[in-house]
């Protein structure tokens, strides 16, 4: 176990400046033309795999970094550039987390690198657990999954939304229910390998930030896949079903949220960066604004919301840290330590995007100055990945040990 520090490393210094560098040179030039034009920005992310960002190796090193920071210095600085371009290039890794948590070695060695490709053809992967009637509540997924035993596969119908990258994708991680009366522990997490008929993408959405994200629906017609694409195995997921009927607690990690535990902290890491670009714009903008003789920053009613701003983007960093920290050293979140981050990073980018339109005055509410885009881009953060009043709900189950609805 590494010991808990807030002073990284050389080598995390180092990527931390490297992608930086990228961010700055790369991703901001091109943030707004991509959010105009609301299409995946695959320039951009060739750009990425050519130098070793998008690649599963990059991806594998930071998120084992025994510091536990390497996943959030590197997402921070990302989104720091541009958070739709930033999730175009880390979309894939939601995906990555999904086998993971919950496949095995030889699955993992499949088909983790496939989701990537290469710096000459790049691929992107996703992940589809929402449907239309189900968003928060996991337990209601509708999609089915029947196991025919003759062939050895299994048959996927559904309809999944919001899906990152959905139906653009190279390889696509589904959450399908296999027995509907058991709720969330009755669910499995499938690959749809590239290529598979009867997988297809649905209404792309037009959204009001992240908007050089793909976001779609992603329909399941009679898709049918090898056994071998059931992520763990047949014989795990049999033996987790019989324990949930028989009704032992601790059946297992429902596939769905094994993602979102591992990933929530890395999410609110990229809030950090939104937030931080915003504060900075807010900061310069304020020093170099002047009305009444003096720049605004002077008087104290913007002075203070600035303080006000580094403050929290600084505990909302601590709380990514620790949660990263726990979970890299297998500490239980018994607080719900990664629920937490998330809550407070995504809702400190609301926060501090809107105080920083705020400074700016009119100018922050037009295109010309980029904390518009930052705002816009903000909100995401407290609707996806589990909403804040999800996250609530965990933390206070987790704190109380009620069954609190």
């Amino acid at each position: 176990m590494t010991t808990f520090s807030l002073d990284p490393g050389p080598d995390q210094i180092a990527v931390r400046d490297w992608l930086h560098g990228f961010a700055a040179d790369v991703i901001r030039p091109a943030a707004a033309e991509w959010d105009e034009r609301e299409e995946t920005p695959w320039p951009i992310i060739q750009e990425a795999a050519k130098l070793g960002i998008y690649s599963l190796d990059f991806y594998a090193q930071q998120f084992f970094d025994p510091s536990g920071v390497g996943i959030p210095i590197a997402m921070e600085e990302l989104f720091w550039g541009d958070a739709g371009i930033g999730l175009a290039i880390t979309g894939t890794t939601l995906a990555a987390v999904a086998v993971l948590a919950n496949g095995t070695d030889e699955q993992i060695g499949t088909w983790a690198p496939q989701m990537f490709g290469t710096p000459e053809d790049v691929k992107v992967a996703a992940f589809c657990s929402s449907e239309p009637d189900a968003g928060s509540d996991v337990s209601a997924l509708r999609t089915r999954a029947v196991y025919d035993e003759a062939k050895d596969e299994w048959v996927l119908n559904g309809t999944k939304t919001w899906a990152t990258n959905g139906g653009i994708a190279h390889v696509h991680v589904v959450v399908a229910t296999v027995d509907p009366e058991l709720g969330s522990r009755g669910q499995a997490s499938f690959i749809v390998p590239p290529g598979t008929k009867g997988l297809s993408q649905g209404q792309k959405f037009k959204k009001h930030g992240i908007r050089a994200s793909h976001t779609a629906e992603v329909v399941l017609d009679g898709v049918r896949v090898p056994g071998h694409c059931l992520l763990g195995g047949k014989e795990k997921l049999d033996a987790r079903l019989a324990r949930a009927r028989e009704g032992a607690r601790g059946g297992g990690k429902n596939a769905a949220m094994a993602t979102f535990e591992a990933s929530r902290p890395a999410v609110g890491a990229q809030a950090i960066g939104i937030a931080r670009a915003a504060y900075e714009v807010a900061l310069d903008y304020a020093k170099t604004r002047v009305q009444f003789g003096k720049p605004i920053i002077e008087n104290q009613g913007v002075a203070f919301q600035l303080a006000d701003m580094k403050t929290r983007i600084d505990a909302a960093r601590l709380l990514v840290w620790r949660a990263s920290w726990m979970a890299v050293n297998n500490k239980p979140f018994t607080s719900a330590e990664g629920s937490m981050s998330k809550l407070y990073a995504g809702e400190t980018a609301k926060y501090v995007t809107a105080q920083a339109m705020q400074i700016l005055g009119g100018n922050g509410f037009t295109r010309e100055y980029p904390v518009e885009r930052m705002h816009r881009d903000s909100a995401i953060y407290t609707v996806f990945e589990g909403t804040s009043e999800i996250q609530r709900l965990v933390i206070a189950r987790a704190i109380s040990g009620a069954p609190i609805r």
